[in-house]
């Protein structure tokens, strides 16, 4: 298995042909949208999402092997993304009790500017990654039907985006994803491998804390 950074000698990413003011980066099929949010527009969603998170408060999830989850999270919209013994899957209550809140209208103008225009996301997964915290790789693979993509935003701190192919035995290449990136899962790449190595703490003045927030957003059923 090959390891390469993008942000290194040993891969550059291919920039994609289209129309746009900004054509993005690809990354083994993710099409990666380099600051598509400036800092206000970050601001204004920070701000929003505290709003989802004072109603639905983050939690950490446990895996179906029984293994606290290093990301806490919540979710907005009509289903959140969720995990314990009994496996992942899709709940239409946060485990309050309580139902997820909407997902906010600066996260929804994300979807509908690089999304898909047949439907609008059903969930908005909302992780946040602190000092030390990482995503394994995973294939989201817990929706109905595979040709929505899956629209990723990050804010706050730098993280190291692995991304490999549908066969988890592929190599995998890397590439820094900074406060304000879009990426779009779609197409072939939809169920690739993917994953965040590590987060460079500090990096990013947007979190008065520090850490990462990342968005996705998915049509479920």
């Amino acid at each position: 298995m090959t390891d390469k950074a993008a942000s290194g000698a040993n891969h550059a990413p291919e920039t994609a042909q289209g129309d746009g003011a900004a054509r993005p980066l690809m990354l083994r099929g993710f099409a990666i949208h380099q600051g598509f949010l400036d800092r206000p527009a970050q601001e204004r969603m920070l701000e929003e999402l505290r709003a989802v998170q004072r109603a639905a408060p983050v939690f950490r999830p446990v895996t179906p092997g029984g293994k606290r989850m290093s990301v806490r999270m919540t979710s907005a919209g009509r289903y959140g993304w969720y995990s314990d013994r009994k496996g992942y899957r899709y709940e239409p209550r946060h485990p309050s009790g309580s139902a997820w809140p909407p997902i906010p209208p600066s996260v929804m103008a994300v979807w509908r500017a690089l999304g898909d225009a047949r439907r609008d996301p059903d969930c908005c997964l909302v992780n946040f990654y602190g000092e030390g915290a990482r995503m394994g790789l995973h294939q989201d693979r817990d929706e109905a039907d595979f040709s929505y993509p899956v629209v990723s935003v990050s804010l706050g701190d730098d993280g190291l985006l692995r991304v490999g192919g549908t066969d988890r035995r592929e190599g995998t290449q890397s590439l820094w994803l900074h406060s304000g990136d879009v990426v779009v899962m779609g197409g072939a790449a939809r169920l690739a491998w993917h994953g965040v190595d590590r987060i460079r703490f500090g990096s990013s003045g947007l979190l008065s804390d520090g850490g990462r927030i990342n968005l996705t957003l998915r049509v479920v059923d």
